[in-house]
């Protein structure tokens, strides 16, 4: 039987960090950044290639970027240790939403809702925010490759009131009960969808991206409201809130879920660009490679 080193290790750890000031953990985390940019070569080479190549950057000005990214990153682990100390009574101290509305008025219409996000910024605190604010907030969470690291994760998020769902074979059946039980269901459009997704511009480059968010919102009449969750120069963060993605419907299924998907991928892309240290530039967003480019 193995000892769940890390789990316990992590527990001890998100105890002294909730005993401590918020302060004190984003300048610990500003240090922690530095070495982590130094240390993660393979992250680190890969995230100012694709930044150079994405937005043209010179050498210099993708290095600053970028060791803003490690910067959050880093921060943002330390913050998801210390959500235990967040409630629905302090939570503004640390988060505010802007434009609230969207959420309230997609919510009242009974059928749950997409979130269409990124991994932009502290992603985990935004479902954390959500909930104390008194959204009822579901997530469905890709496996990690660390069990002891899933199992405190999956612990945080219940934490705060988030319904967890680990993917699998029931991934689909489970995002559908969720929604209709009114509920919030992130859906990150920023990630590789492999040889099934719909290759759609992103960034420059066409990248392969997953269907869900759109199947969904057409056979379940989903509202799908964009939300990202952005660092404030003063500390703590902003959740920003756009308008519902609303297309009209074509008649023919599959080109509305490419119209679909092309406008998610296209909002995620505007926020990216909006805030480039924020954005995890190191993931292999465009592993799948496109027919177009072989030929």
């Amino acid at each position: 039987m193995t000892i769940a080193w890390q789990y316990y290790t992590l527990k001890v750890v998100s105890f002294f960090v909730c005993l401590m000031p918020y302060s004190w953990l984003l300048g610990i985390g500003s240090l922690l950044g530095r070495v982590y940019y130094r240390a993660a070569s393979r992250q680190r080479d890969r995230a100012l290639s694709q930044i150079k190549e994405c937005l043209g950057l010179s050498n210099e000005a993708a290095e600053y970027i970028i060791r803003g990214l490690f910067t959050n990153l880093a921060q943002s682990f330390f913050e998801i240790l210390y959500t235990p100390a967040l409630s629905s009574k302090n939570i503004r101290q640390y988060i505010e939403i802007e434009n609230r509305h969207y959420l309230d008025e997609a919510i009242a219409k009974g059928s749950g809702v997409a979130v269409v996000t990124g991994h932009i910024g502290n992603w985990e605190w935004l479902g954390t925010a959500l909930s104390l604010y008194g959204f009822r907030v579901a997530s469905i969470a890709k496996r990690q490759p660390n069990d002891q690291y899933m199992r405190i994760l999956t612990e945080i998020r219940e934490s705060v009131g988030i319904e967890c769902f680990t993917r699998g074979t029931a991934e689909v059946v489970a995002a559908a009960k969720v929604l209709k039980k009114g509920r919030l269901l992130g859906f990150f459009s920023d990630q590789d969808g492999g040889p099934e997704g719909v290759f759609v511009e992103f960034l420059g480059k066409m990248a392969s991206t997953h269907t869900g968010l759109a199947v969904f919102s057409r056979r379940l009449g989903v509202p799908l409201v964009p939300a990202f969750i952005v660092r404030r120069p003063e500390g703590g963060h902003r959740i920003i809130v756009s308008p519902p993605i609303e297309l009209p419907e074509t008649g023919d299924t599959e080109t509305d879920i490419k119209n679909i998907i092309e406008k998610a991928t296209q909002v995620v892309e505007n926020t990216v660009r909006q805030y480039p240290d924020e954005w995890l530039w190191f993931q292999k967003r465009w592993n799948t490679k496109w027919e177009g480019e072989q030929a």
